[in-house]
């Protein structure tokens, strides 16, 4: 998972915790290492009964054609009927013991995991932590996921005929690319001591599930594991660690007579390379697996295209099947508990899908398309069914400590305190699930079932694109005669003509920065919104040196040795974490680095630049400076201690041909250094 990007948490404060709730305790464990034994929640609301309660399966036929549906739903052509519609589910339990209560599709109150059967998801994914704990018995939150819980939720999800896929994290909280910490009780161990305490918490726990009824389909030896696992980074030793959690499922496969696939699990997988070499670690260490996840979260994690290039490399270069481990999508920009969303749905929008309930299953089997066509067994959306706890406007912290229903408790802060222990708090994840705030399902859970056959709907409306238009300061305000129009058969989608309002454009003020709004009409009376910004466009590529490509950049410099170069440190740099840096200690330096322009507008523009540095002698120079139509403008400067940000601005500057050349010159004393950082040109009128 992408756990928290949120910077932004509630400080726990009292609050009495409303009854109702029907708990019960069953002992958990801290892990086959000797960790401390907790309990778990497992009780739902009170009038749920669930069919694992009658011991029984209770399973649901997908249709054998289109249906008639409240979403629109492009058929997948020969979509396999074993294709992997899962879903991530971990946070359920405690959510229920938060105060949730999950509806069917008719308004009553009804098992989540019946309602996700109905809706043709046919695999349940589940998280399980070491022992996500502290000392006194208080859980980390995100679910409180220990073996415990998987016990109780694998079993619901067995009796409506759904396989269980469980994803070890070999960690006692959150385990993804940024951090792999170690379970307490494996902090020390040597490094075989660590492989040997793997194996024996994973066959323990899958005999523990196992025996307990759980229709175990699939074991994640690890959770985003790019840059390592429980705590081991060394490219051998993980190698190691994912063998022996494989041997132990192998093992308990053996003894329970049960075909259980062993997978592995990665993300970052916009970066093509990156992914090719995780398989090729793989492969030259002889891992026994059979399964590839990548995690694919279509706002994050680039193009569809692309997802299909590295599962189609992975398929053909190391013979290894594929699934999409996690991905999701919005349906709304609300956030339903008082913590914010970790994808805003606003801004961060994928070009053609809005955040709405129609776009959200579009997203969804969109998704499941590509994956099918580049040959991948299946998709798994994460945590649908993980919805607020309280209201919006309440301070639910108390359940969200009490529950573990947040992302994380305080209580994590022993364990991860440098960032599950500073942001804390609810779900980020709401406005992803796939039912409401309220636990009814949304009409874009039926996707799932709909995949193969497609469903129809009366054509309607999903939104309209935004009109996002900007000026420059001086310019003059274009808005498009046409705007797109998006149905819930994309088929259908279509430019209509525009009127926007007259007054209100004319009122639009250019001469200087601002944002406006203009209200258009389309000719069936549908109203649409122009956002403009009037705004002082830089025209400087790649103007704080961030991008890798700095070829837009020409550096000259007298003498046989560059001084030069783009330093990678965020302590020298004005923003980011890259600026222009020199530095000589062998002799005096005479450079300059600028950039050209061929094919500006016509105006007058303003020049600056950020620069610090030391050293100086105090025949040292240093200027700003632009040329253009055979004329010079300058603006001297002297740098004079760490940090002490020099900001030097050409103003005036005349452009008549559309050429341009901007940059910053320096003749200095040897042992002087200094970085530059963030140019800017601006036109500021005509």
């Amino acid at each position: 998972m992408k756990t928290c990007g949120n910077r932004n948490y509630r400080k726990w404060l009292a609050l009495m915790v409303s009854g109702g709730l029907a708990v019960t305790a069953l002992a958990g464990c801290g892990g086959s290492d000797g960790g401390t034994e907790q309990s778990a929640q497992t009780e739902v609301s009170e009038g749920i009964k669930t069919a694992a309660e009658d011991n029984k399966v209770t399973t649901f036929a997908l249709p054998d054609g289109s249906e008639e549906s409240e979403i629109y739903v492009e058929p997948i052509a020969d979509l396999p009927d074993d294709f992997i519609r899962g879903m991530d589910a971990s946070a359920v339990l405690s959510l229920e013991n938060s105060g949730v209560t999950y509806y069917n599709y008719e308004g009553k109150e009804q098992d989540v995991f019946e309602t996700l059967a109905q809706s043709g998801v046919n695999y349940i994914r589940l998280r399980v932590w070491n022992d996500p704990y502290d000392a006194d018995g208080n859980g980390y939150g995100g679910g409180n996921n220990d073996v415990a819980t998987a016990v109780v939720l694998g079993k619901r999800a067995t009796a409506y005929g759904m396989k269980v896929c469980v994803d070890f994290h070999y960690s006692d909280f959150w385990a993804d690319p940024k951090r792999q910490h170690a379970p307490k009780a494996w902090e020390g161990m040597s490094a075989l001591e660590k492989s040997e305490a793997l194996y024996d918490f994973t066959k323990e726990s899958l005999a523990e599930l196992l025996d307990a009824g759980v229709d175990v389909g699939m074991v994640q030896v690890g959770n985003e594991i790019n840059n390592g696992m429980a705590g081991e980074e060394d490219v051998d030793t993980v190698m190691d660690l994912i063998a022996s959690g494989s041997r132990a499922v192998r093992e308990i496969a053996k003894d329970y007579g049960k075909d259980i696939k062993v997978a592995v699990h990665y993300t970052n997988i916009e970066d093509y390379e990156e992914v090719d070499t995780r398989a090729a670690n793989l492969q030259n260490a002889g891992v026994d697996y059979d399964l590839f996840g990548l995690s694919y979260y279509p706002y994050w994690d680039g193009t569809m295209e692309n997802m299909q290039a590295v599962a189609e490399n992975i398929e053909n270069t190391y013979g290894k099947d594929v699934y999409i481990a996690e991905t999701s999508y919005c349906y709304t920009t609300e956030d339903g508990d008082g913590f914010a969303n970790s994808f805003a749905g606003t801004e961060d929008l994928v070009d053609g899908y809005a955040a709405t309930v129609q776009s959200q299953a579009t997203m969804i089997r969109d998704i499941c398309a590509a994956a099918d066509e580049a040959g991948a067994l299946g998709v798994f959306y994460w945590e649908g069914t993980w919805i607020p706890v309280g209201d919006a406007d309440a301070d639910n912290t108390a359940l969200w400590e009490k529950y573990g229903s947040g992302w994380a408790s305080s209580y994590s802060s022993d364990y991860d305190p440098d960032d599950a222990g500073l942001y804390y708090g609810g779900c980020s994840w709401d406005n992803q699930a796939m039912f409401d705030f309220t636990g009814h399902p949304l009409a874009s859970l039926n996707v799932f079932k709909y995949l193969k056959y497609g469903a129809t709907a009366p054509l309607a409306v999903d939104f309209i694109t935004e009109v996002a238009v900007t000026c420059d300061v001086g310019g003059e305000v274009t808005l498009p005669d046409t705007v797109e129009v998006v149905y819930n058969d994309r088929a259908a989608n279509t430019q209509e003509d525009v009127t926007w309002d007259a007054e209100q454009l004319a009122a639009i003020d250019t001469s200087k920065a601002g944002s406006y709004e203009v209200a258009g009409t389309l000719a069936d009376g549908t109203a649409v919104t122009a956002q403009v910004e009037v705004e002082m466009v830089n025209y400087v590529l790649n103007p704080s040196f961030e991008d890798e490509d700095t070829s837009m950049w020409k550096v000259s410099y007298e003498g046989e040795n560059n001084p030069t170069d783009f330093q990678n440190k965020a302590d020298d740099a004005y923003t980011g974490d890259i600026a222009f840096h020199f530095w000589s200690g062998d002799s005096d330096m005479d450079f300059f680095i600028e950039q050209e322009f061929t094919d500006l507008a016509p105006g007058t523009y303003q020049l600056s630049a950020y620069a610090q540095g030391g050293d100086m002698s105090t025949d040292a120079s240093m200027e700003l400076y632009a040329v253009a139509d055979g004329t010079e403008w300058t603006d001297p400067f002297m740098m004079t201690t760490y940090a002490d940000w020099q900001n030097p601005t050409v103003t005036g500057i005349k452009v008549t041909d559309g050429t341009l050349t901007i940059g910053v010159r320096f003749k200095c004393n040897v042992k002087s250094w200094g970085t530059v950082d963030d140019v800017t040109l601006n036109r500021i009128s005509d």
